[in-house]
């Protein structure tokens, strides 16, 4: 699972049939410079200058190894390829595209922009070349950019750079945006992909106050603003307390109560306003008590003044842009500029000002990379004007990843002794959609637990990442038993995401939603980082080659039942292949052994009735009135694609249905990749006259999801895949990161059928079962109105 971006267009591929043994010297140690990372490769350049944060885009191209059994490539005529095909993969070799976005203090950037010129490469090949800038910064810094970096500073406009740069991230990155509330649970609310982005309204708090309605890509504009901001908060803060710079006046009013300086409504009526509607501990009037007392003993201080005026200019920026939104009928409205810096109490005040002010018909929404906009927008400028595909950010044609390994609250100290933050983006080689099947794709939340708002299930969590961390380690140091550098770059891979985890305990809101989807993309895209394709390929391969051996008994044991009793006996199956799962810990235990296999499995399947148990809706549903078109989204390998789900797609089959079989893109633990799946379809075929004819009338497809790990999010799949689920009458979600961890809950405008084996002793408990137990979640959309 090393995300969605390990696969890259064809035009970029070299394919190479080798021995791993013959490959050892090709992995090397990766850059451990965490920012400005693969600099020597940047390829174009964007900056955004403010008065105190600067922001640097740059592109570059990154090389991945791929690498997978290629069993399907070798002559079985060849008795010496019979022999040697145990040792036999396949390198893919691929350029990947990827976007760096790095913020550091202005009063830095001569220190930034010599780092970056001591590492470019090829500096002759930038002379004549310009970069793109915006933020007020960009004529002040002009001619340093270009004598220290060579290239020629072509302006951009600021606000429009801020449009592109939102609708980019809310296009891309499903949790971008959240809504604040600061003594909440959980803090921050953050909100999932929504494929309506348009209308909504954008309010940029720099030294004044933008309001712009934003309609589309094309058409947004100006609506309004007030020269009442973040300038006016530092301004008036210099002259009332001993502060000079802006964080350290926001620092102060952080320590402040602002009922020393305001006039609230309690000290003019006494308590509540009840005619009015209006609570006691509401500011009747900012400063309202300094006046009075200016001959008097004072009992207020700078703090209590800093925080003050924080509240008054945050309420007056809320109320005036939640007239705006009510007067041009606007639901949503983002938060961006340096006033904010993801500072809570700012946050606060202007969410609680529109909740008020609205009655909370308007949403104040922030950004998590708000910091990041107007780089963004002055690099994608600069990609529509080089008109080279290689750059194109068009939505249309690609979609773009966060890369958690490069991203986010690790501050890297560079070399002049300062921090800087980053982003990181990889382009995933097509555009990624909404499952079609989804009820709501606009409520669609592709997972179950919110791990930010559930204490007990983070720190469990957690601490489970944390602890079988190890068996990762030894699967990826194994899987390259010839690396000299193996042990030492799985050490790197180890550290890396152990200081995820410890940062995460602190700050669980640091990458957006904390999910268990998300912890398992951030091993994925660690693991990918230090040159681990996939761990577990020979581990798939020898279960892969031991269950085709048993399918053949299994399809005649199946074909001796009866119709009602077999298709009873194919959802056990189901069930008994989930179970060999080396994502599991206690199941791995058991398959260690060597002695756990599927008949054992079949039998460790509790009693009925299950935890969920719609099995007798199931089949009685599958006897009477076969289903024209089915989707499987399938899970591991071995015995549970093999003797699991190949038969359940054999009987549909059988019954005159249409069947996709929707795999991943990237490897993921012992998860089926699409690769792999046409490989083993092709050997299945060999065994069962059925499976070979639906392959070839073209009845049993495999399609890939555009995902890279055990969990399933059906807001961003392969667009190809999900034109062809337009189609479709019964959507199956097969394990516990596709039924459980993440859709469970999701509902579908045709039936769907969830299936997995609870392997997993405490999430057992904590939906009321035991370990192993069962669900097996039908429903139909006919029931369900």
């Amino acid at each position: 699972m090393c995300f969605y971006s390990i696969l890259m267009s064809s035009n970029n591929l070299v394919n190479i049939t080798m021995e791993e043994k013959e490959n050892p010297n090709s992995i090397k140690l990766p850059d451990t410079l965490e920012v400005f990372r693969n600099l020597k490769n940047a390829k174009q350049f964007a900056i955004d200058i403010g008065g105190s944060l600067t922001k640097i885009a740059y592109y570059s191209t990154v090389s991945f190894r791929r690498v997978y059994y290629a069993t399907d490539n070798i002559d079985k005529n060849d008795e010496k390829n019979k022999d040697d095909k145990h040792d036999k993969f396949v390198y893919t070799y691929s350029e990947q595209a990827r976007l760096h976005f790095v913020k550091f203090e202005t009063k830095y950037i001569e220190n930034c922009l010599d780092f970056i010129g001591d590492n470019l490469v090829n500096s002759d090949e930038r002379k004549g070349k310009s970069i793109k800038a915006t933020g007020g910064g960009a004529y002040k810094y002009s001619k340093l950019i270009q004598d220290k970096l060579g290239l020629k500073v072509d302006k951009e406009d600021e606000l429009t750079c801020l449009i592109t740069g939102c609708n980019f991230l809310l296009k891309n990155i499903s949790d971008e945006a959240f809504v604040y509330n600061r003594n909440g649970s959980p803090e921050y609310e953050f909100q999932t992909a929504d494929p309506h982005v348009f209308p909504y309204m954008l309010v940029n708090i720099g030294s004044g106050v933008s309001i712009l309605k934003v309609e589309s890509d094309s058409c947004y504009e100006r609506i309004g603003g007030t020269a009442t901001g973040g300038g006016t908060f530092w301004g008036l803060g210099t002259l009332l307390t001993k502060a000079k710079t802006f964080e350290e006046l926001l620092d102060l009013a952080e320590k402040g109560d602002h009922r020393k300086a305001d006039m609230l409504v309690k000290d003019i009526y006494g308590g509540d306003y009840e005619t009015l509607g209006m609570h006691s501990d509401l500011i009747a009037s900012s400063f309202g008590k300094i006046c009075p007392r200016q001959n008097a003993e004072s009992d207020y201080n700078e703090a209590d003044l800093a925080r003050s005026l924080l509240f008054a200019i945050s309420n007056d920026i809320g109320q005036i842009a939640c007239l705006y939104a009510m007067m041009h009928n606007l639901k949503k409205v983002y938060f961006g500029g340096y006033f904010l810096r993801n500072r809570s109490l700012s946050m606060h005040t202007i969410s609680f000002s529109i909740k008020f002010w609205s009655r909370g018909t308007v949403q104040s929404l922030f950004l998590r990379h708000e910091g990041y906009l107007g780089a963004i927008g002055a690099f994608l400028k600069g990609t529509e004007e080089c008109g080279n595909s290689i750059y194109n950010s068009n939505s249309d044609k690609f979609s773009w990843l966060e890369n958690y390994a490069g991203s986010g609250s690790n501050r890297t100290q560079l070399t002049f002794g300062k921090r800087v933050d980053q982003l990181e983006l990889d382009r995933w080689e097509s555009p990624l959609t909404f499952c079609p099947l989804l009820k709501d794709p606009s409520s669609y939340i592709p997972d179950t637990v919110d791990l930010n708002s559930d204490k007990e299930a983070r720190e469990y969590w957690l601490n489970c990442f944390e602890e079988s961390i190890e068996n990762y380690v030894n699967y990826a140091v194994a899987s390259q038993p010839t690396s000299d550098t193996a042990e030492e770059r799985a050490a790197l891979f180890k550290e890396k995401f152990i200081s995820r985890v410890q940062l995460l305990k602190i700050k669980p809101f640091a990458y957006g939603n904390l999910t268990v989807r998300g912890l398992l993309d951030t091993i994925n895209q660690c693991l990918k980082e230090f040159d681990f394709p996939d761990p577990y390929l020979t581990q798939k391969q020898t279960e892969n080659e031991y269950a085709l051996r048993c399918l053949q008994e299994r399809l005649e044991e199946l074909d001796s039942l009866d119709l009602k009793e077999r298709q009873k006996e194919l959802i056990m199956g189901v069930l008994a292949g989930n179970t060999f799962d080396w994502g599991a810990k206690e199941t791995v235990a058991l398959m260690k052994t060597g002695e756990f296999d599927f008949k054992q499995a079949r039998n460790r399947i509790p009693a009925r009735p299950w935890l969920i148990d719609s099995l007798d809706n199931w089949v009685q549903k599958i006897c009477n009135e076969p289903y024209k078109k089915i989707a499987i989204f399938i899970d591991n390998s071995g015995i549970d694609i093999v003797l699991g789900i190949l038969p359940l797609a054999r009987e549909m089959l059988r019954q005159g249905s249409r069947v996709i079989l929707c795999a991943n893109s990237a490897p993921a633990l012992n998860d089926v990749t699409h690769s792999e799946l046409v490989v083993l379809l092709r050997q299945a075929a060999a065994i069962c006259p059925i499976i070979s004819k639906g392959l070839d009338e073209g009845k049993l497809k495999s399609m890939e999801t555009a995902q890279g790990g055990p969990c399933l999010d059906l807001s961003r799949l392969e667009r190809e895949l999900a034109n062809e689920l337009t189609t479709v009458d019964l959507i199956i979600l097969e394990g516990m990161g596709r039924a459980v961890h993440t859709n469970i809950d999701a509902e579908f405008v045709c039936d769907s059928f969830k299936m997995a084996i609870i392997k997993n002793r405490w999430l057992a408990k904590r939906l009321g079962g035991d370990m192993f137990s069962v669900v097996c979640k039908y429903e139909s959309v006919d029931v369900t109105k």
